[in-house]
């Protein structure tokens, strides 16, 4: 039987090394990710594995995922955040509660980094409140660069200038990367989570590109993925949320706004007022 055992065993890490051959700019790095049993193992190297992109293998003894990944293709962020969406909490991710809530019964570990049933605070929400006196500020000022930028943006469309738009969204993705998560509410948290890859993505070909119409096209998904954001936020100030019906191919399409009044980003001076208010959100 223990030569089984040894046999099963190298089996196992030839495999891996097998695996762990195909990747290239290799990178290995770890981290505590809770689970229970052989289930857990499953989903969670499932969730995080990417055929010659990244490769994870997780113990259930000492919860460590052993993360090993071509880094010039993702990052540990990425997986961490397909795992936390699979339900599995780490130190960096949380998974959504309604994700944790349908997980078989014997894969339901101990939440030790969210809120129990008295009403105790989630790891982010205590590290959030290590001053007590700041609490809201530090949350508000982890978004308010983000949000500052996305309006900066969203100006910028308005006017019809892409090389200003360029400049705001690359000015965004920089305050994307510097949100400290452990400092959002855990209902920020949770929509940062499903929200942060699609803001990214937007920014991103919104910065790479000069021209106005392919701009105007990545501002629609970028917006509906801050209004998710914006919701998720205590506000203070009034915000609007606006909309286009002809813009599309009259499909329609949103935006935020600081003002009331309609000035839309989608055709500037060539419909600069074509537009409603959908929602207001916050204080008026």
């Amino acid at each position: 039987m223990k030569l089984v055992s040894k046999l099963v065993v190298l089996a196992v890490l030839l495999a891996t090394q097998t695996i762990n051959a195909q990747i290239k700019n290799s990178k290995t790095v770890s981290f505590k990710v809770y689970g229970n049993c052989e289930m857990c193992q499953s989903a969670i190297e499932k969730a995080g594995t990417q055929k010659n992109v990244a490769n994870v293998n997780w113990s259930k003894d000492t919860q460590m995922a052993t993360l090993n990944y071509d880094s010039q293709k993702t990052g540990a962020d990425d997986i961490l955040k397909r795992i936390a969406l699979a339900g599995y909490d780490s130190e960096t991710f949380l998974a959504p509660d309604d994700v944790y809530a349908k997980l078989p019964e014997c894969c339901r570990y101990s939440r030790d980094l969210k809120p129990a049933a008295s009403g105790n605070k989630t790891t982010a929400d205590v590290h959030a409140n290590h001053n007590a006196g700041s609490n809201t500020a530090q949350q508000k000022g982890q978004l308010q660069g983000l949000f500052d930028n996305y309006f900066a943006l969203k100006d910028a469309l308005v006017s019809t200038d892409a090389v200003s738009a360029a400049q705001k969204a690359t000015a965004m993705s920089a305050s994307i990367k510097a949100v400290d998560m452990s400092k959002l509410s855990a209902k920020e948290h949770e929509v940062w989570m499903k929200t942060m890859k699609n803001i990214a993505a937007g920014a991103e070909a919104i910065s790479a590109s000069k021209n106005i119409a392919k701009q105007r096209s990545a501002f629609i998904n970028l917006s509906d993925n801050i209004y998710e954001l914006v919701k998720a936020t205590e506000n203070n100030q009034a915000l609007y949320y606006q909309h286009c019906p002809m813009f599309n191919s009259g499909k329609g399409a949103n935006w935020l706004s600081k003002e009331e009044e309609i000035k839309n980003p989608y055709y500037g001076s060539q419909m600069l007022n074509c537009g409603s208010v959908k929602e207001t959100i916050g204080s008026k």
